[in-house]
């Protein structure tokens, strides 16, 4: 498995695309039925390098960075929003023709991949032509507003100090939050942390931290609807879980047992929040699992 592809490696190879006049940076690669990988907050597509070698001898994979993170435009005066984002994520997937995919989303991702299947069900109600998404993966994340625990990195950025943090935020604080989230044997190198860091601090993304982070308080408005896209969901779901994880680990999936019928989870023991950067082979695993199943039905 390869252990890194540099960032620039991850620029070079990407592709650019427009969204409310902004510029927004994807990679796509490989042939096979379609895969969307979402990345979570507050880094980017780079996430996904580590599995993304193998996932494209399977899959035509498509890893954008939403507005706001990464490579992508980051403007200052901007409704940055859960909804707004599986917006983008539609056009770009229609822009490139196409139809039908299987997702696989961390973090903030999960609420913009609860957002897409709510959408997706309420076309089918309405008998109106829509997106299809085939399966669903889901890595840690908010599923569920009442498990999610906040760090307090992320509940000052919220508060009315927010702008101010995120001026003052700097690498070496956000090493230690990231720090803290991953496993007990898988700390982030700190190589990780450069590259953590580089998607943040690019196009001076930490300034609008405070602005990001209102994901918070939107999975608290939309509860009902998503996580009821998750006990309707019509298309396959798995949760991928690292248990250590002090922000949507074991309780986390614990939560999702209780909720969702017929509940499809797979324990990464001693892994934290970053699944895929702590333990690339066993979310691979788990992932393709999950597919050679769903193809063989």
């Amino acid at each position: 498995m390869t252990d890194h592809i540099s960032l620039e490696g991850w620029r070079q190879t990407g592709h650019r695309f427009p969204y409310h006049g902004h510029d927004i940076f994807y990679r796509r690669e490989g042939k096979g039925p379609a895969l969307l990988l979402i990345h979570g907050f507050p880094t980017a597509s780079h996430d996904w390098h580590k599995i993304w070698p193998e996932l494209v001898t399977r899959f035509e994979v498509i890893a954008p960075d939403m507005i706001g993170f990464g490579f992508s435009a980051k403007p200052r005066d901007y409704a940055y929003s859960l909804r707004d984002q599986a917006t983008l994520h539609e056009q770009l997937l229609r822009a490139m023709g196409i139809a039908e995919f299987h997702i696989l989303a961390h973090d903030y991702g999960v609420s913009v991949t609860q957002e897409l299947m709510a959408r997706e069900q309420a076309c089918a109600a309405g008998g109106e032509p829509g997106l299809r998404i085939l399966s669903v993966a889901l890595l840690n994340g908010g599923l569920f507003p009442e498990t999610h625990r906040a760090v307090l990195t992320q509940k000052l950025l919220l508060s009315p100090i927010g702008p101010l943090l995120s001026r003052l935020l700097s690498k070496k604080k956000m090493g230690r939050t990231m720090t803290r989230i991953f496993g007990p044997d898988t700390p982030p190198s700190a190589e990780t942390i450069d590259d953590f860091w580089a998607l943040i601090a690019e196009n001076d993304g930490n300034r609008i931290m405070h602005k990001l982070i209102r994901y918070m308080p939107e999975r608290v408005e939309n509860r009902a609807t998503w996580v009821g896209a998750l006990q309707m969901a019509a298309q396959p779901l798995r949760l991928i879980n690292g248990p250590e994880d002090p922000i949507s680990g074991r309780h986390m999936a614990e939560r999702f047992c209780e909720l969702i019928p017929d509940p499809d989870i797979v324990f990464l023991e001693r892994i934290g929040h970053y699944l895929q950067v702590e333990d690339p082979a066993g979310v691979l695993q788990a992932f393709l699992e999950f597919q050679d199943r769903i193809a063989a039905n």
